[in-house]
């Protein structure tokens, strides 16, 4: 699952959710997306596949993979310039997570 917010603090390894994710700005309130799954450009990448689109006005700056829709494990966060988007736009986020060969 694909998580979004405004947040801009910085990426940490000890982090556990979103500096600031988005409740009422998605489709669904406070429901990520849900990502497509597909291998990457070899076997040991997993990639998924997210798209956002709100459903109110925001500037997003961070991006989470979840394991659940609400709450759920947070497996990387990554923060960046912020991306404006109004109700009928949408942003699109691939996440490629490469494992060592063999693991």
């Amino acid at each position: 699952y694909h998580g979004f917010g405004t947040g801009s603090t910085a990426e940490a390894a000890g982090q556990t959710a979103l500096v600031t994710e988005l409740t009422t700005q998605y489709a669904t309130d406070n429901t990520r997306p849900t990502g497509s799954t597909t291998e990457g450009a070899s076997a040991n990448i997993y990639r998924t596949v997210g798209t956002l689109s709100p459903d109110a006005t925001c500037a997003i700056t961070e991006h989470g993979i979840f394991s659940a829709t609400s709450a759920g494990v947070l497996l990387d966060r990554s923060v960046f310039s912020a991306f404006n988007l109004v109700s009928g736009d949408s942003l699109q986020i691939t996440y490629d997570l490469t494992f060592s060969s063999g693991s």
